[in-house]
């Protein structure tokens, strides 16, 4: 590229891209939303105990730090100058809770990932607290049910389980944060200066912020018991947070950060109330921008904050449906049961079978979210014959994703009142056409899919480029870029999409009450587990002698029995 080309680029941002599975660093022109460059490493997911989910908050770091300085070589080959990136945006999965030293900038236990189930008896004593048990109690100040998904509760089982922590707490050590605020702390300094902030959008997944007055709520920590002063600082969406202090891009402004549902409704341009779109990550996300005014869900939805674009700029909120398990299941798949070596091949295999032949997949692996919020279910694959085989179960994974977003949109339309009459959609997913397919066939309606389907990266650069102090993307919808799309229209007649919709739901009642928290609290199951151990080696004695007895019998029956 010559240095006259090099000019035409003009300014650059980059987007931190951290989420369940992966990190990725993304630079994309701020005059044309063109995607420049980028780089993605995996991220390790650790499963301590089963229903735990964990990540190492250095591993997270360490990959967002070659994510970048492999990007900025990238763009270097390509002959494009790096100091033209003006801003940087961060965009995190949410609710995932870190706890770090201050003075040592080391983590003091690792994250606790947003879909980790460990904390269901937290929840349940905490909800014996709460009048009638209600777990919708504090609906109305945070837009969220009590739930093992949201970071308060994570919080209070590491204020309770790890020892370290509570020293980190007493000694005034201790700070909190999602993985943003992890990661802007580190980015800007870390222990020698780094900011303690996150944003709007991320402290609205916490439980402890009140979505109305826009701060943390004293009586939701009271209730949680949780220390005010370990809490980041909650600023806008879109403002300069810090300059980034190592690496190729040091001295660079940080300038936006958002939940990664809230950058793809901001990547996808979803500015205007009634505008939905749907993210199919390692879950699956439907935010429906309800413009200034919070909308309260009767079908089991969440109301969050959808951003809010300017210290001076108004609040925007969104009605969004959850679902743990998407991209989750595809890579289950491929680690757990090793039917696929990548994850491509899921594609493969469903359109191979094309049908998945009466099989059922409820993917429950961390419980049901919305609408259920049943956190008892778990997985389950039923209508299985002599006949089913692994394409089978590849394509009722896929359709399992198609029919949990079914069941959002549905409850999605009956608080809205306006049926949506398109699905925007976003994510890595999205890449695979018979799951989009599916999906138009499921929902009866067409399925738009933008040409760059990374509109998460994509809204945390925007976030960051239109900040005040740096200015160079501008959110004005006339100068917003025009998107090309690709179509998915619905194929099968909508009887066969009923019929198929209601065998899943019979399927999802099925995987319901499977789990309590009434187990040992070590884990151990076993019956024997509350025996004496004198009891437990006597009769285990007496069972072996009495199984060698009952086997010579039948070897002395069957040899008399040869014998004759």
């Amino acid at each position: 590229m010559a240095a006259s080309d090099r000019m035409v680029l003009g300014p650059l941002v980059g987007s931190i891209d951290q989420g369940t599975s992966s990190s990725r660093f993304l630079v994309f022109n701020a005059k044309t939303a063109e995607l420049l460059s980028h780089h993605q490493v995996e991220i390790q997911q650790k499963f301590p105990k089963e229903g735990w989910v964990e990540q190492d908050p250095k591993e997270i770091l360490r990959s967002v730090h070659e994510c970048v300085e492999r990007t900025c070589e990238k763009l270097q080959q390509l002959n494009i100058d790096i100091t033209n990136i003006k801003a940087i945006g961060v965009s995190n999965q949410r609710e995932t809770t870190v706890v770090w030293d201050k003075t040592t900038g080391e983590p003091l236990y690792n994250a606790i990932v947003w879909l980790d189930l460990r904390t269901q008896s937290t929840v349940e004593r905490l909800l014996k607290r709460i009048p009638g048990n209600n777990k919708s109690f504090f609906k109305f100040r945070t837009g969220l049910p009590l739930s093992t998904y949201f970071s308060a509760v994570k919080l209070r089982w590491l204020l309770d389980n790890v020892e370290e922590i509570r020293q980190a707490v007493d000694d005034g050590r201790a700070m909190f944060g999602t993985i943003d605020s992890w990661l802007i702390w580190c980015l800007t300094g870390g222990k020698n200066g780094g900011v303690h902030c996150t944003d709007v959008t991320n402290a609205s997944r916490t439980m402890l912020f009140n979505i109305h007055s826009l701060d943390w709520d004293p009586e939701l920590c009271q209730f949680f018991d949780i220390p005010m002063e370990i809490l980041p600082k909650v600023r806008s969406s879109s403002e300069i947070y810090g300059l980034m202090k190592s690496g190729a891009l040091t001295g660079v402004p940080i300038s936006g950060c958002l939940g990664d549902q809230s950058a793809a409704l901001v990547g996808q341009m979803c500015f205007q109330d009634g505008q939905a779109k749907n993210t199919y990550g390692t879950g699956c996300f439907l935010l429906c921008n309800t413009g200034q005014k919070s909308v309260f869900s009767d079908h089991g939805l969440l109301t969050t904050i959808a951003y809010k674009l300017g210290r001076d700029k108004p609040v925007c909120y969104a009605l969004e449906g959850s679902v743990a398990i998407a991209g989750a299941v595809v890579r289950w798949l491929r680690d757990n049961l090793g039917i696929v070596k990548t994850s491509q091949e899921v594609e493969k295999l469903a359109a191979e079978a094309g049908t998945s032949y009466g099989c059922y997949f409820v993917p429950a692996f961390s419980g049901l979210y919305a609408p259920y919020w049943e956190p008892s279910a778990r997985g389950i694959i039923c209508g299985l014959t002599q006949f089913t085989n692994k394409n089978h179960i590849a394509f009722a994974a896929l359709e399992a994703v198609c029919f949990q977003t079914r069941e959002i949109l549905d409850a999605m339309n009956k608080d809205c009142g306006i049926p949506l009459s398109q699905l925007q959609v976003d994510g890595g997913m999205t890449n695979n056409k018979v799951l989009m397919q599916l999906q138009s066939d499921i929902l009866c309606i067409p399925v738009v899919k933008p040409s760059m389907p990374e509109t998460t990266a994509l809204g945390a650069a925007m976030a960051a480029g239109a900040a005040e102090g740096v200015g160079i993307w501008s959110l004005n919808p006339g100068d917003l870029t025009a998107v090309t799309c690709e179509r998915f229209e619905p194929q099968i007649n909508p009887e066969e999409s009923e019929y198929r919709y209601a065998r899943w739901k019979k399927a999802v009642m099925k995987s319901m009450g499977w789990e309590t928290s009434e187990a040992p609290s070590n884990g151990d199951t076993s019956i024997f587990c509350s025996l004496p151990l004198g009891f437990f080696i006597m009769s285990s004695m007496i069972m072996l002698i009495g199984a060698k007895y009952v086997s010579e019998l039948q070897h002395s029956h069957q040899y008399n029995k040869f014998e004759d």
